[in-house]
């Protein structure tokens, strides 16, 4: 049976730096500008009446309805979610009375729910649309009554397996068991430690290839917040939690601690265990509490960005773009802005079967540029293509683009239409870091082309473990449009055929 713990309804103030900053943007919230309403359209949800819905996932059921969990440890299921007119969308309770929920996965007639202690399977036997029966699948980790530790919840992998990331304890300390973990969860409940090094999870994801992601926010032994590949074996980066590894042997012995005040690239070269992040999220420039994360798997329904990551950011309540690229068995790749204007602080992102996103929005412990205490809404795409920049990939003397409509050969043939800043985040123990060993990189070849759908660039100049900042302001379609979004944030772990490297 469950062991059914009360919900915490109060959240004692952030103690580090993000949160004075959340403070003071809280109520700055942010109008879509007109080309994101001509491209993207975000549309509200009807919430219960009286209900605090602070939406910590959401899942697809096979009949079509649309499970959201709350923060507040509810479940409701909405009716006709892909309706035309989303103000006619309606909502029941299906379950109440759990602690936290941060991830929903749906199996064999149950959906399966991730709360702070446990993986619990839900399920309403007598089709009533409340659930009947509740048990509990696994709950091989530590728990007590900090309100920092989190416990987020993947979709079911190819195996079967539901993977959890554990947050630390108050974000800083491992005061109980596997905190600063990953863990996975079998069909039959047994629990697997697969990753350590985790400080602050915000949200997880799958990508085409089956492979699972997850978002970690700045913090000790996080310069930023990142986009970070969980590869089963694998050191994310934050030693506080790899005491735990006195418990178990199936991911071998405890990886070496990094050095404090050292790059994560030359610590990766050290520690065989580390991966590095393979998206860095510029602080301030990119968001600043990344979160949920959802692959655009539609095949257009969503627009060109087939394939791509979709990721959350709490505080800014907007939504990035994520183009990734293996580069020698590492994920690395680019970020872009991508859709703003949200009700609440992002936390929960899906995807429904016609490509519309759902989005949960929440701000209770942390400000937020939307200024609701909640929010949900849909994402939908006009049907209208954005002049953008698709891909950014890395190559060995610079980078390869590829837009979405074609470009003016002699705007995108000019090296004067881009320029491109690096730099990189200290690797320590202390909380943050601001932007150091600032490089500018100069791009001394354009070539566009023959169809004009992409760009080769030289660089005189990569640098390893740096952000590459591209802007393109000067850049325009055949037809004279500047792009929408004329920046890319490329993070370069690995240079393709260096020898170098790992």
């Amino acid at each position: 049976m469950l062991n059914r713990i009360s919900v915490v309804t109060s959240v004692k103030p952030l103690a580090c730096l993000a949160f004075l900053f959340a403070v003071q943007t809280a109520g700055l919230a942010q109008e879509p500008d007109a080309l994101q309403k001509e491209y993207y359209r975000i549309t509200p949800v009807p919430t219960p009446e009286g209900v605090v819905l602070e939406v910590g996932d959401f899942e697809f059921m096979p009949d079509g309805r649309l499970a959201a969990s709350s923060r507040r440890g509810d479940i409701y299921m909405f009716q006709d979610p892909l309706q035309a007119d989303a103000s006619k969308i309606t909502s029941k309770l299906f379950m109440d009375g759990l602690h936290e929920v941060l991830g929903l996965a749906y199996r064999d007639g149950s959906l399966y729910a991730t709360q702070r202690g446990e993986v619990t399977r839900l399920t309403d036997e007598d089709r009533d649309g409340l659930a009947d029966v509740c048990e509990t699948v696994a709950d091989g980790w530590g728990i007590n009554g900090d309100y920092h530790e989190y416990a987020f919840g993947s979709k079911f992998d190819a195996n079967g397996d539901l993977w959890v990331t554990l947050c630390l304890t108050g974000s800083f300390t491992s005061e109980n068991k596997y905190r600063g973990w990953c863990l996975r969860v079998s069909p039959d409940g047994v629990v697997t430690p697969t990753c350590s090094g985790i400080r602050s999870p915000g949200g997880m994801g799958i990508n085409p290839e089956g492979e699972v992601f997850y978002t970690d926010n700045q913090g000790p032994w996080n310069g930023t917040c990142g986009l970070k590949w969980l590869r089963p074996g694998s050191f994310q980066g934050n030693p506080t939690g790899n005491i735990w590894y006195s418990e178990t042997d199936a991911i071998g012995p405890r990886p070496r601690d990094p050095e404090s005040g050292s790059r994560i690239m030359v610590e990766a070269t050290k520690i065989p265990e580390l991966e590095p992040t393979a998206i860095m999220f510029p602080y301030q420039k990119m968001g600043q509490s990344a979160s949920g994360i959802v692959c655009d798997t539609s095949k257009g329904k969503f627009g060109p960005f087939q394939n791509q990551m979709f990721v959350c950011d709490q505080t800014f309540s907007w939504v990035m773009r994520v183009d990734l690229e293996k580069v020698r068995g590492h994920y690395q790749g680019a970020c872009f802005p991508f859709t703003e204007g949200f009700g609440s602080g992002n936390l929960a992102i899906d995807q429904a079967p016609n490509g519309m996103m759902f989005v949960g929005g929440t701000n209770r412990g942390w400000g937020s540029r939307g200024n609701q205490n909640f929010s949900l809404e849909r994402l939908e795409w006009t049907g209208k293509t954005p002049f953008e920049v698709l891909h950014m990939k890395s190559r060995p003397d610079g980078f390869e683009l590829t837009f979405t409509q074609p470009v003016d050969p002699a705007t995108a043939g000019d090296v004067d239409s881009y320029s491109l800043p690096t730099y990189t985040y200290i690797y320590q123990e202390s909380y943050g870091s601001p932007e150091v060993d600032h490089v500018d990189s100069r791009i001394t070849g354009a070539v566009v082309s023959p169809d004009g759908m992409s760009v080769r660039l030289t660089v005189d100049q990569l640098h390893v473990g740096h952000v590459h900042e591209l802007h393109l302001d000067g850049v325009k379609s055949a037809e004279g449009k500047a792009l929408w979004h004329p920046v890319a944030y490329y993070t370069l772990n690995y240079i393709p055929g260096d020898d170098h490297a790992k």
